[in-house]
């Protein structure tokens, strides 16, 4: 059903494990990880300057706020009206809020993608959604780009003994895909464990940096704050959702992720982190430079001093 989405994920991981092999053991867990790593890299490359337009927009909406809130009071009861007179203001400013959401809608079905492809590689499972292969059937089945030998190149790789695709919740029948099992679910924790809270840190830690950077930006006059008491509810609880839920939810969920999906969100947490970082660093940096171009155009049409105002007449004597 979403094979337009899993062949491509699974096209980029097989490539850069075959780069990796070039210098490292294709059979090893490092090797793999860092496919990974790189499949998160490629991805995120590619959605730096949506990611910064984003922001950008974000940051645009953000001012645009009192201007919004001025149209939902005067067309309040035309909403017709309401929406057409917000989107011509949004056309104004060149903001574009769907084009804002592409980075999110583009890594969800990465996130999904990624899941199936790994998960996939253990089809020995009975359970919803799986094939109830026999060991030696899914050793042999190539698994989307992936051929057999990659598939028991896969199921063989070990990250601190425990295998890429094994999660903490697996059932234990599931075991005998990795030959020799050599593990139990108590050696997954202590794997998958310490990935899961590193992940809800990160996650938590990207979410305080852009909150804090907006009650700053509202306390020093750079940004508005909400035009009204219901906006700053709805804001509050968004807040609170990115800080609390969302972090929370991973935590929750996280029992379930296999150990390389794991690696996938540490290093595209990571990134975020440092992408933050620089992209704030860029758009106050061109807002400043926008505020001096300002500065300097007031303080040119300013009069010098003993000269009058531009346009002013010298009074008759009398």
């Amino acid at each position: 059903m979403l094979n337009f989405i899993y062949w491509p994920i699974s096209a980029i991981l097989w490539f850069w494990h075959k780069v990796v092999s070039l210098v490292l053991n294709p059979d090893s867990g490092l090797s793999w990880v860092l496919a990974i790593v790189l499949l998160t890299v490629t991805i995120r490359v590619l959605l730096v300057r949506p990611t910064i337009k984003q922001m950008r927009s974000m940051r645009k909406m953000q001012e645009l706020q009192p201007r919004m809130q001025e149209i939902r009071n005067k067309y309040k009861n035309d909403q017709q009206k309401m929406l057409e007179e917000s989107r011509k203001l949004q056309k104004e400013m060149g903001v574009n809020p769907i084009a804002g959401c592409l980075p999110i809608l583009v890594q969800m079905p990465v996130f999904l993608g990624l899941f199936h492809v790994l998960r996939s590689f253990n089809r020995t499972g009975t359970g919803a959604g799986q094939l109830g292969l026999s060991i030696e059937q899914n050793r042999m089945t190539p698994n989307y780009i992936f051929s057999a030998e990659d598939v028991q190149s896969f199921l063989d790789a070990r990250v601190f003994g425990i295998p890429l695709s094994a999660y903490i919740w697996m059932p234990e029948d599931m075991y005998q895909a990795f030959q020799p099992v050599d593990f139990d679910w108590l050696d997954i924790t202590w794997v998958a464990a310490p990935l899961i809270i590193i992940i809800v840190v990160a996650i938590h830690m990207n979410a305080r940096l852009s909150i804090e950077r907006q009650k700053a930006r509202i306390a020093s006059g750079k940004q508005k704050p909400a035009g009204n008491d219901q906006m700053q509810m709805q804001m509050d609880m968004m807040n609170k959702m990115m800080l609390w839920f969302l972090p929370l939810t991973i935590l929750a969920t996280g029992v379930l992720w296999h150990i390389g999906l794991l690696f996938y969100m540490v290093s595209n947490n990571v990134w975020t982190f440092f992408q933050q970082r620089y992209v704030f660093a860029k758009m106050d940096a061109e807002e400043e430079a926008e505020l001096q171009v300002k500065r300097d155009a007031k303080r040119a049409t300013a009069p010098k001093p003993g000269q009058r105002p531009a346009g002013s007449k010298k009074r008759k004597k009398r």
